[in-house]
């Protein structure tokens, strides 16, 4: 999915990269340049009309760091909306809380590696080689 049209979108997506909380840094720290179980993570990224916080596009897999402002009938509401409407275009949504991340990082890095799906054989032995390849 595509971010919507407009130069408003964009600029949203870029300001909340540009200003990170202290768990989505930490959390990006460890996740970026494919450190995670060889996986590309994104950050801040457009699908349908939400923001979600990392995304692993090939994995179809959304992680989400809540904060203070997600506890609550309204938030929790609101997120669980959020949730169905991703779950309903295919993605698995992982949560956290901004506390799990700060405190137990290895826990919630293993949480998602659990939720990644295995490598399929092809990426898990590399491309087959040609002949020529092979040196034969």
């Amino acid at each position: 999915m595509r971010r919507p049209p407009g130069s408003t979108p964009l600029a949203r997506a870029r300001s909340l990269r540009h200003n990170q909380t202290t768990p989505e840094a930490l959390l990006w720290a460890r996740l970026r340049n494919r450190q995670l179980g060889g996986r590309k993570f994104r950050r801040q990224v457009w699908l349908g009309h939400y923001i979600v916080d990392f995304f692993a596009a090939e994995a179809r897999l959304v992680i989400e760091l809540d904060g203070e402002t997600h506890s609550g009938a309204p938030a929790e509401a609101a997120d669980a909306a959020r949730d169905a409407f991703l779950v309903g275009q295919g993605y698995r949504v992982l949560r956290f809380w901004n506390h799990e991340v700060t405190s137990n990082i290895d826990g919630v890095l293993q949480a998602i590696i659990a939720a990644l799906p295995s490598p399929s054989r092809r990426e898990a032995t590399g491309p087959s080689l040609s002949p020529e390849g092979r040196g034969e």
